[in-house]
């Protein structure tokens, strides 16, 4: 016999061929699936089989086997929802003309999960629409079939099935395409509020350029002339000295390269402003700030403020081939700078104790300074060297401590991340900003902004299901008290 080009002999192959990619798709996107997902969708199919399945052992149906076959395919349905979700619609039609009126419990949850999946809502409606005449093809054959057998004549179970159509698969399906709608819209809302907000740090970012570039104008000119003035002449009052008073040539050259210093310093200082935040300093540019925090920085440090004439000890226990981050090391030498310009200001000569040692976890750096053996008054002060040093050390994670020990004096002391482990946080935009009547407040976030339309929609889709709910209820319980 003559096979015919594309029977039966070879349709075959494609169907199982088809089905086979099918299902090879499926696991593979089971095995790409979050495991908090595999785990729910399990717990759910096992729920749906004991609600389909339990209740069968204790009020039996007419037909046994059918009924627990379709409690299998609603088994089969629940994960289906989220993989082929016009498959899982057309598949729920099939419970509503069966037997086993424990399934019909998962219909509409199946029906709302799928259509919010199916984009756009016209093909969503398009499938319901396949599903409802579905029903009433399956209807019309299942009463012609059992007509004559004690069943309930077509005009009666077209009716029933009509309403359980409208209350199990139209609401459902009209709740999840309102819920579907939504999702494209929740997405462009966080996408806008994202965009807004780089916007806004873009801006602040700006803003805050132009404010330090200002800033590092006027400091290089008003500090950079008179700090070059006060190089001129106390180069000129080192030669002088050599020649007319040798003693205090000493102290000539340590005035001169104390200003050469200052200005090495301020041109690294007006680098940062212009080219680099705080929290971004990495001791490359000028100034050698590369060696800062190193054992011989701070020797340098303790030497310079011996030559005038304190009694300064330094403690150094942290290893030298030791892995420091560079912007703890720069926190180092800026703690002990600062704390030794104190004891020069407040309590000059004062015998004072630089320590700097590894805790294993972290560098501690402490200057500490006895109480002052003159009455000489202070050089006064309004603490805003602490007050810099604080906001450093906290954005680098560690802590700052200033104060008067028990024995008096006076004792600056930090701790920091030696590895720079904790991340550096961020000021958000609204810490840098007015956050007055006059200035811009922070964007809102992604949440707040798409709640009331979450709450639109969700209170919508309630509505439309209220009826469905009430009709599971009154149909499980009519079939419970039989």
């Amino acid at each position: 016999m003559r096979q015919v080009p594309g029977g039966i002999p070879e349709l075959a192959p494609r169907v199982t061929g088809r089905v086979r990619r099918a299902v090879a798709g499926d696991w593979g996107g089971v095995r790409a699936a979050e495991r908090r997902t595999v785990v729910a969708e399990a717990l759910l199919c096992a729920l749906t089989a004991a609600f389909g399945l339990v209740p069968l052992a204790l009020v039996p149906p007419e037909r046994p086997a059918l009924a627990v076959l379709e409690a299998l395919w609603a088994v089969l349905l629940v994960p289906a929802r989220r993989g082929r979700p016009v498959a899982a619609v057309l598949g729920a039609s099939v419970l509503l003309v069966g037997d086993n009126v424990w399934t019909l419990a998962v219909v509409p949850l199946v029906v709302l999960s799928a259509t919010r999946r199916i984009a756009p809502p016209r093909r969503a409606w398009q499938v319901v629409g396949v599903a409802c005449a579905v029903v009433g093809i399956l209807t019309v054959v299942r009463a012609l079939v059992g007509s004559g057998s004690g069943s309930e004549s077509l005009p009666l179970a077209l009716a029933g099935n009509a309403v359980s159509v409208v209350l199990l698969l139209v609401l459902p399906a009209l709740a999840g395409t309102l819920l579907g709608r939504r999702r494209p819209l929740v997405s462009l809302l966080r996408e806008r509020n994202a965009y807004l907000e780089q916007t806004r740090t873009l801006t602040a970012v700006a803003a805050r350029m132009e404010e330090r570039n200002r800033i590092a104008g006027e400091m290089h000119d008003l500090l950079g002339h008179r700090l070059s003035l006060i190089s001129v002449h106390a180069g000129a009052l080192e030669l002088a000295a050599a020649r007319k008073a040798p003693p205090l040539v000493g102290q000539a050259e340590l005035l001169r390269t104390t200003a050469g210093t200052a200005m090495e310093e301020l041109r690294e200082i007006l680098g940062v402003l212009r080219h680099a935040d705080l929290t971004d300093e990495t001791g490359g540019g000028s100034g050698g700030g590369g060696d800062r925090g190193t054992r011989a920085d701070i020797t340098d440090l303790v030497t310079e403020s011996r030559r005038t004439g304190g009694t300064i000890e330094l403690d150094w226990s942290v290893d030298d081939s030791a892995e420091v981050d560079v912007r703890t090391r720069q926190a180092i030498h800026r703690v002990v700078r600062e704390g030794l310009t104190n004891v020069l200001k407040h309590a000059s000569g004062a015998p004072t104790r630089v320590e700097v040692r590894d805790t294993g976890k972290g560098i501690e750096v402490s200057v500490t300074n006895e109480a002052p053996r003159t009455a000489d008054h202070s050089g006064g002060g309004n603490h805003s060297g602490l007050a810099g040093l604080h906001e450093r050390i906290s954005l680098l994670g560690g802590t700052f401590e200033a104060g008067v020990p028990l024995n008096g004096g006076f004792r600056v002391a930090a701790w920091l991340p030696a590895h720079g482990d904790r991340p550096v946080p961020v000021l958000p935009v609204a810490s840098v900003q007015n956050p007055g009547p006059g200035g811009a407040r922070a964007p809102l976030s992604d949440e707040v902004l798409t709640w009331p339309r979450v709450l639109g929609s969700g209170c919508v889709a309630l509505l439309v299901v209220l009826p469905t709910v009430g009709f599971l209820v009154v149909l499980l319980t009519l079939a419970a008290l039989k």
